[in-house]
């Protein structure tokens, strides 16, 4: 059984994950989407704590997504390993994008948990490994 399917009903929720997703809400509060409307804010939990928004753009390609955000403040400030990330958006359970997926493969290891939830509460919880099966990682690249 998933932890994602195991953890919906109640979840255990540590407090630094309650400090995150706190941290979390009030960066989707600063959210850029002018296009979507989708707002979403981000923390990765690391040493510290770091959150981040999504901030769309006229070109799509160039719209930086909240996880990804979180990270790079992180990583630009010495931070490389993460042990949650907790994601909010207006919905229950939005899981990350693809390409927020492998930025998180990078830093976190398997057993890092995803928290996903909206601006009541955390609502789902899975591990990385669950949500992103064969990441792409230093390892093909050494082969």
């Amino acid at each position: 059984m998933s932890l994602g399917a195991a953890m919906t009903d109640r979840l255990h929720i540590p407090l630094k994950v309650n400090k995150a997703y706190r941290e979390a809400r009030n960066a989707r509060k600063k959210a850029y989407a002018p296009y979507s409307k989708f707002k979403v804010g981000a923390a990765v939990i690391g040493r510290k704590i770091f959150s981040g928004c999504n901030i769309e753009n006229a070109s799509f390609g160039a719209t930086y997504c909240a996880e990804r955000t979180a990270i790079v403040k992180a990583v630009s400030s010495g931070e490389k390993s993460f042990s949650d990330i907790v994601i909010v958006t207006n919905k229950a359970s939005t899981p990350p994008c693809g390409l927020c997926l492998q930025s998180m493969a990078e830093f976190c290891r398997g057993d890092s948990r995803i928290w996903l939830g909206n601006e009541k509460k955390i609502t789902r919880a899975y591990l990385l490994s669950e949500l992103l099966t064969h990441p792409f990682g230093p390892n093909q690249l050494l082969k």
